[in-house]
């Protein structure tokens, strides 16, 4: 039986999802009359939950649920334009063993089986915690918490892999260990 816990963040942790995620919203946004260019996005609006951009691009909150579905949808398009994070995945391979590998990310449950189908990666995690799986997004520690409480493991046998200001903060939060993944080739 494992005995210690490891979370990891998909976007920016596991892949560089900035690509995808900004062409996706770029496509259902253009379906509204707004556009965005990829510096904004990268700097304004990746890591951070779409209920927090989006109204600020739209100046709404009107449509921002449809223009969510949308990217939703056109995020299969863009998956070619990931780049995985293969020296993490070496250490879930070395750590399988002894740790549940637990995929903790405020992106969709959906936009997270793609990529990881995408990359022939589904079957590497014990369970995916998405944002559908909890009430307070990042940099609240629910969906960590989630993850120890269902394993029933403590935070001091909890590794955590994040990359965003707002995931670290909450991996913090959670009292577990952390490790701040900075760029990957």
């Amino acid at each position: 039986m494992k005995t210690r816990l490891a979370l990891l963040d998909l976007d920016g942790t596991l892949y560089d999802t900035r690509r995808v995620n900004f062409l996706s919203y770029q496509k259902a946004l253009e379906q509204f009359g707004y556009t965005m260019d990829y510096e904004y996005f990268a700097n304004q609006c990746n890591g951070r939950h779409y209920k927090t951009f989006l109204p600020e691009i739209m100046q709404s909150e009107t449509h921002m649920e449809e223009v969510h579905e949308l990217k939703k949808k056109y995020y299969g398009d863009f998956l070619s334009e990931t780049v995985e994070n293969k020296h993490l995945f070496e250490i879930i391979n070395a750590i399988r063993n002894e740790y549940y590998i637990v995929l903790v990310t405020t992106a969709s449950r959906k936009n997270s089986e793609d990529i990881l189908k995408y990359h022939n990666r589904l079957d590497e995690f014990d369970l995916i915690i998405s944002q559908e799986d909890v009430k307070k997004k990042k940099p609240d520690p629910e969906g960590f918490c989630k993850a120890m409480d269902y394993y029933q493991i403590l935070k001091e046998d909890t590794i955590i892999f994040e990359d965003s200001d707002v995931g670290i903060e909450a991996a913090e939060k959670s009292g577990a260990t952390v490790f701040v993944v900075r760029g990957f080739a």
